[in-house]
Formats: structure tokens, sequence, C-alpha cells
């Protein structure tokens, strides 16, 4: 029965979501805009005019963000992932997806699964890809969860090989810049009773222990504090790769609890906390340029619909993160609420 729902809401959002609808003519100045999906993410590839036919034309995490661009006139390009080795293929389920025109081979395919830097390399192909074939000379990326930190390791390729691509701008959503508590727990540094007895966020732990324990490497073993952060730890490694790229920081903090609590838990969008969205301990030395923005809203429309929620309290389907990511992009924004533990 639930399943059933679940696939008449899938079918409804798609028919109000169609790729077909009427939007803005797109950017042609060889801009693009690139939305790049997170861990165990499932999208597929689509260009401005080309998006799969059914299910959600985007996948679950980039259909709404997506159509909301192009409906203001940017030209918009998804990069595909997969949980796991090879091609996007067809989903069923939630966030089901199919019929998608173009199908790119895996060595552009990020692997949602597999290590920050080789989905990097992955990201990587595929951005040049869209210089050789399509004519992108500038790229604003937005970057969903583990997407943001893909990004930065694309970037740092990008540039060590000397790349015509020019990157004007990123912007992170929901991004674990400091790592994720459910990775923390996974890998044995952040203890259940952090979840201070929530039940969302212990059954959260609990299922991504049981992902990682099957990997012996990859983002799930990467995502921690102790990998990401530290004088010898992943960001300050990337340190320099963003010193010319103005950085947007979104997070949400639709779940709390009153303090004292750890704030690498509390509060946080169900996935990653607050204070890692906005990277507060990740030094200027690695995110020179800066602003950060926080909704009440969780990690995704996945999490919305576990917790009993609406999708557009999800990050990537909030209108007002919209917004902020065309104001990013147009370099319309203002100073943001600034970049600490406070809202």
């Amino acid at each position: 029965m639930l399943r059933s729902l679940i696939c008449v809401v899938v079918l409804v959002f798609a028919a109000l979501l169609n790729p077909g609808s009427a939007h803005s003519a797109p950017q042609s100045d060889g801009r693009a805009v690139v939305i790049v999906s997170g861990g165990a993410a499932v999208s597929p590839f689509t260009t401005p005019e080309q998006a799969c036919r059914s299910g959600l034309a985007a996948g679950n995490t980039d259909t709404a963000l997506r159509q909301n661009l192009l409906e203001h006139g940017h030209r918009v390009f998804t990069s595909p992932a997969m949980a796991g080795r090879g091609p996007v293929v067809d989903q069923d389920g939630f966030g089901a997806f199919g019929d998608c025109p173009i199908t790119l081979p895996d060595i552009m395919t990020v692997d949602s699964t597999g290590s920050i830097d080789l989905a990097g390399e992955r990201l990587a192909r595929f951005l040049t890809h869209l210089h050789d074939d399509y004519g992108v000379r500038e790229l604003d990326v937005v970057a969903h969860s583990m997407g943001g930190l893909y990004s930065r390791a694309a970037f740092r390729m990008l540039q060590h090989t000397g790349s015509p691509l020019r990157l004007r701008s990123l912007t992170t959503i929901g991004t674990p810049w400091e790592g994720g508590f459910l990775a923390d727990y996974a890998n044995g540094t952040t203890p259940l009773s952090d979840c201070l007895g929530d039940a969302l966020c212990e059954r959260n732990m609990i299922a991504f222990k049981a992902e990682v324990e099957e990997l012996m490497t990859g983002s799930g073993r990467e995502v921690t504090q102790r990998y990401l952060t530290g004088p010898a730890g992943w960001n300050e490694f990337q340190a320099g790769v963003l010193d010319d790229i103005p950085v947007v920081l979104i997070a949400g903090d639709r779940f709390t609890r009153p303090e004292p609590v750890n704030p690498m838990v509390w509060p946080n969008d169900g996935l990653v906390a607050r204070r890692s969205a906005l990277a507060v301990d990740v030094s200027d030395r690695v995110l020179p340029h800066r602003r950060c923005f926080t909704f009440d809203d969780t990690h995704s429309i996945f999490v919305s619909n576990e917790a009993g929620l609406p999708w557009e309290t999800g990050l990537t389907w909030d209108p007002r993160v919209h917004d902020v990511v065309r104001g990013a992009i147009d370099g319309t924004l203002g100073p943001g609420s600034g970049c600490s533990q406070s809202r």
C-alpha cells in the first residue's frame, strides 16, 4: 500500500515537472550550470533540452532544482551518478525515473559509493565532456551532499591538468564539509547515545553503519571528521583549489535537541549537522570566499518522506533554496547569514 502511494506521488510530481514544460530560452554563451548529486545517489545525465521521460526527470535530488533553473533561463546539465560501478540505469521505487535519452559511459559517471577522489576524477571527465561536446566554457556548480566534496576533487584535477574550463562558482547544499555523524558512528568515533534517544537519528545511524560495513573503502569510510579535518586531513590537502572560486554554503537544521548536545550531530538535516554543512571549522586557507545560509529543511525528499514531511522541506526542493542558488549563480546574493555555528 505504502509503495503504491509513493509511486502515485512520484508520478504526480513527474507530471508537474515534465522536462518539456515551458521555460525561458537557456543561455548560449558558453556558460552552464551543472548539478552534482551526492553519496549513494543514482542520478541520470540530463541536458537543457533532454531529460528522462518517465518518473522524475532528473532523479529525486536534481529534478525540482533543475526545473527552477531552466525556468529562469539557465543552461542546466545534471551529472550522472550510480551507486556502484557502471552507467546509470532506469530506477524504480522511491524517486523512480526511466526512458532517459542519453546514457554516458561509466568513466564519466560518478560512483557515488566510491572514494571521494575517484568520484572527482569521473566528474572531471564529465565536465570535460561538456566542454568538448557541448561547448561549455564556464561553469557554475551546484552540489548536493557529498557532491560538494566530489566537485572539489574534480576542480583540483581540472586545475592541475590545465583545463580550459573556467569555474565561476560553487554552491554546496547539505555538504558534509567536516564529515557526517552517520559515518562517524559507522566508523566508531561517535556513539549512538549522541542521538539523545531520537528515533530517526538512531535509525539512520544504524542503517548507514550496515551499508558501510559492506565496503572496505569508499565515501562511507571517508566522510568522517577524522578523514576530512585536521592538519593532515583531506580538506587541508585541497587548500588553494577554491582560491578564485566564490562558495555559497547552504545548510538544513530541521531536527534539533536542546543543549547540551554534540554540535557535530545537532542541529541537523537528518543526515548532516548544520555545523558541518556550514564548514564552521574549515580554515580560510581552504575556503577563503564563503557565504552561508540556513533553512529549516531536511537533507532530501527521501528524508522528508521518512519523517512524514512535505517534499518542499527537502533542501533541493525548497523554493527558498532555489532563490539562493540562483542568486549565487547570478552574483546577486547579499552577505548571507554569517558562516558561524549561530544562525
